[in-house]
């Protein structure tokens, strides 16, 4: 299967359970979704004139929209000649559960990574048992798409982003059906406001919850 391929890059994960894993990042284009606060607006729509060769868009800004078609056999090939270290995969995008990533995940992991998929929750989510799903949960944003329960229920964590506490209400409401027992937790305050990360924090204190903030920004990497 070909994959729309973004941007490739290794660096640090900056939130969420893997905060300060060495990891490889794989960008997906396309997202219909419509997060106001969205970082990464240019993956949103798959152009046909930004569709580039694969060395345009390995450990090269993909800011501008640029994309390339991937397999799963030659996206690994490109770790292995850009020399990456990071044994641990991460899936994004734009949202990645656009797409059967069940060939993607599979492959990697014989050969030899760990997988995480970020997504909003709002696709079914196609990959491997082993595959590490991280839900950031997308309510009521502009295209009006639902989260899938069937996708908080795959999730292994859910990390939503809170600026009021409106937001974790919203959030208890979308998982009162599901059992979060063995789920990490996290909240993520939305741009870095301090309003926001005290909110988050109180919750999670009182919870036993995860904070997730967001490191990468901190430390002005990708």
């Amino acid at each position: 299967m070909n994959y729309p391929v973004n941007e490739v890059f290794e660096t640090i994960q900056g939130e969420g359970m893997f905060t300060g894993v060495p990891a490889i990042f794989v960008r997906l284009q396309g997202c219909p979704v419509g997060c106001a606060w969205c970082d990464t607006q240019h993956t949103w729509e798959k152009l046909a004139q930004n569709q580039v060769s694969p060395e345009q868009v390995i450990q090269v800004d993909g800011s501008i929209g640029r994309w390339s078609e991937m397999t799963a056999k030659e996206l690994i090939g490109h770790f292995t000649r850009m020399g990456f270290s990071a044994r641990h995969v991460v899936i994004t995008g734009g949202e990645p559960c656009m797409y059967d990533l069940q060939d993607l995940t599979t492959a990697l992991e014989q050969a030899g990574y760990r997988c995480q998929i970020e997504t909003s929750g709002t696709f079914e989510v196609n990959c491997s048992v082993d595959t590490w799903v991280t839900v950031s949960p997308k309510i009521n944003m502009k295209a009006g798409m639902i989260v899938r329960q069937d996708a908080l229920q795959r999730a292994n964590e859910i990390k939503h982003p809170v600026g009021l506490m409106r937001h974790v209400e919203e959030l208890d409401a979308l998982v009162a059906d599901i059992d979060t027992t063995d789920k990490v937790m996290c909240l993520q305050p939305i741009s870095q406001k301090a309003r926001a990360t005290e909110l988050a924090m109180q919750v999670c204190i009182d919870r036993n919850w995860r904070l997730s903030i967001q490191t990468h920004k901190y430390l002005n990497i990708d």
